[in-house]
């Protein structure tokens, strides 16, 4: 029989994930301040991992290259950047009666193992979509050394 233990701050981090996650809303977490942020909307994402590497897409429709920063600093990767309002709505005289699509400031951090190839991180952005491929590192062999006997 397995046994869980009860964690009441992993339940109220997941409520406040799914209110978030209505809203539009996502605290981001600044590992290198050591604070928490508002930003204004948070890109959706999806990690994968395989033998070799691990693979982050996030889905930033609509956000310019030149508007999104990716970092990694002591272990932690960060994706920032912001995605600005578009100015002209259509034809003149029209007038926008809904808007559901995000603007505005985002970030998003992930704590990475440490067993990768920092170097070897390698970032592309296509169809609104920044994929990143990280390598993992080599695994470290152990050697087998002989020793004379004399």
């Amino acid at each position: 029989m397995n046994t869980n233990i009860w964690n009441p701050f992993r339940e109220m981090e997941a409520l406040l994930d799914r209110y978030n996650q209505a809203t539009g809303r996502a605290l981001a977490r600044s590992e290198d301040e050591g604070a928490v942020t508002l930003a204004d909307w948070s890109p959706s994402v999806d990690i994968e991992e395989s033998d070799n590497s691990y693979l982050i897409k996030a889905d930033l429709p609509g956000v310019a290259k030149e508007d999104i920063d990716v970092t990694f600093d002591k272990g932690v990767l960060g994706i920032r950047g912001e995605k600005h309002e578009e100015k002209e709505t259509g034809e003149k005289g029209s007038k926008r009666h809904r808007t559901e699509r995000f603007t505005g400031r985002f970030e998003r951090y992930f704590t990475l193992p440490s067993e990768i190839n920092v170097e070897g991180i390698d970032a592309s952005y296509r169809d609104g979509v920044l994929s990143l491929l990280i390598p993992k590192a080599r695994e470290v062999k152990p050697k087998s050394i002989e020793v004379a006997v004399r």
